[in-house]
């Protein structure tokens, strides 16, 4: 089992910038990516961003392409952090943000639909954390 704790979140003004992180602890086979997904009332939870965590490769939406950077900081024994950098912030990032982790098969088997893989995870995903609230003025 993954635990996952998300932090950072906040009110901030447009054009402003907020890191998010996500700590992950527990199984250290439980996951090999780790990413975020948002989700405003009545719309569905979308895919942002993951990074796979064995060397780091990082994938995105194309909505958030330019102002949103994943990172991974830190893994020993089964403990991750990811962080969500968040740039030029606009009142539609708005939204509740939440971490997720899953097993899934290597990037290098699907090029670049392994984005559509994981995004299809908006759901179903093996772990989630309690979600941390963003609020952009």
């Amino acid at each position: 089992h993954v635990q996952l704790v998300e932090s950072g979140g906040g009110s901030v003004q447009a054009g402003g910038s907020l890191t998010l992180s996500c700590s992950a602890s527990g199984d250290p086979y439980g996951a090999n990516c780790i990413g975020w997904f948002r989700q405003t009332p009545g719309k569905e939870r979308e895919a942002i961003a993951a990074i796979w965590l064995e060397d780091g490769e990082t994938f995105y939406a194309d909505s958030v392409k330019g102002r949103f950077t994943i990172s991974q900081n830190g893994a020993d024994k089964g403990s991750h952090r990811v962080d969500l950098q968040i740039n030029s912030l606009k009142p539609e990032d708005t939204a509740m943000y939440y971490c997720a982790a899953d097993l899934l098969p290597h990037p290098v088997a699907y090029g670049s639909s392994w984005w559509q893989l994981w995004s299809a995870k908006k759901k179903s995903a093996r772990y989630w954390g309690q979600g941390t609230q963003v609020t952009v003025s």
